[in-house]
C-alpha cells in the first residue's frame, strides 16, 4: 500500500543514499554555517537524509528534527546522531507533502537542501512548510535547477533520456528550481511574493577517488542512476550511458588529485 501513496519511498530506500551523503558533507556544514542558527532553535530538516544538514545545525546548538521518506536513511541518521552523542537531534519517517505528526507552528527554521523538492504534490509541500513554520519563522529550501549546466541537474537529465517516461501527471522535481514556480506554490499556501528571496548558490560533491569511481558510486547507491542503468540495460545502452557519466564528471572536475565538482542550486529563503 504504501509504494502506492508515495513511490519516492523506494527511490530512496533503494541503493545506499549515506555513500552520495558523504561526498556532501563538507557544503552541508558551509551551508548550514550561513543560517544563522543559534542554540535551542528549534529546526526541522525535511528530506534529510542520514543529515547532511541536520548533523551540523544540531552540532551549533539547534533542536533539530529531520523527517524523510526512507527508513534506511531515518535509522543511519538516529546511529549518527547516537553515535556523536546528539541529544538534540532525532530522525524520523514521514512524506514532505503530507506531515500528519507535525504540529503547527512548532518551527523556527524549516530546512529542506534538495529534499521536499524531490516529493510529490509541491502544492502540498509548500502549504505543509508554511503550516508547520511559527510566524516570524524561516524556510530554506536548496533546489537544483532545470537544465542547469552543472553536475545534478545534467546527471538527471542524461538519466531520464532512459528511464521509461513518468506516469500521468507527474510533476518534475526539478520544477521547484524555477523562480516562478516556487512563488506561486508558497502564494497558494498564504505567502506573498516579496516574503520570498531567491540566490544562486554552490554545493561542492567531495570525493576521494577519481571521477570515474564517482560515477561508480552514483551507478551503485544512487536511486534515480540505479533506475537508469537498470533501463539501460534492458536496451544494451550500459556503456553509452556509463561513458555519458564518465564524461560529465570528469568535465566538471576540479579537483587534483581526488575529485571535487561544484554544482549550481537555487536556495529560497521564506519569511513566514
Amino acid at each position: 500500500m504504501n509504494a502506492a501513496v508515495n513511490p519516492n519511498k523506494a527511490l530512496w530506500e533503494k541503493g545506499d543514499f549515506t555513500r552520495i551523503a558523504d561526498t556532501m558533507c563538507k557544503s552541508g556544514e558551509a551551508l548550514v554555517e550561513k543560517l544563522g542558527i543559534t542554540k535551542g532553535l528549534k529546526v526541522l530538516d525535511l528530506g534529510c537524509g542520514d543529515g547532511t544538514t541536520a548533523v551540523p545545525a544540531a552540532k551549533l546548538g539547534a533542536d533539530v528534527l529531520g523527517i524523510d521518506i526512507a527508513r534506511n536513511l531515518v535509522e543511519a541518521g538516529n546511529r549518527r546522531a547516537a553515535k556523536l552523542g546528539l541529544t538534540n537531534l532525532k530522525f524520523q519517517e514521514g512524506d514532505a507533502s503530507n506531515l500528519e505528526q507535525v504540529p503547527d507552528k512548532s518551527f523556527d527554521l524549516v530546512v529542506s537542501i534538495f529534499g521536499a523538492m524531490f516529493a510529490p504534490k509541491p502544492f502540498d509541500v509548500a502549504k505543509e512548510m508554511v503550516r508547520v513554520t511559527r510566524p516570524g519563522g524561516r524556510i530554506v529550501m536548496g533546489n537544483w535547477i532545470p537544465n542547469d549546466p552543472t553536475l545534478v541537474a545534467q546527471i538527471l537529465k542524461i538519466s531520464s533520456n532512459y528511464t521509461p517516461p513518468p506516469p500521468e501527471g507527474f510533476v518534475s522535481p526539478m520544477t521547484w528550481g524555477v523562480e516562478s514556480n516556487v512563488i506561486e506554490r508558497f502564494a497558494a499556501a498564504g505567502v506573498p511574493a516579496d516574503k520570498i528571496t531567491f540566490a544562486r548558490d554552490t554545493f561542492t560533491f567531495n570525493f576521494p577517488g577519481t571521477p570515474s569511481a564517482l560515477v561508480d558510486e552514483f551507478r551503485k547507491y544512487y536511486g534515480p542512476t540505479m533506475n537508469a542503468f537498470e533501463a539501460a540495460e534492458k536496451q544494451g545502452r550500459t556503456a553509452e550511458l556509463q561513458k555519458q557519466l564518465e564524461e560529465l564528471f570528469n568535465s566538471q572536475n576540479k579537483g587534483q588529485n581526488a575529485t571535487s565538482i561544484p554544482a549550481t542550486f537555487l536556495s529560497v529563503t521564506v519569511a513566514v
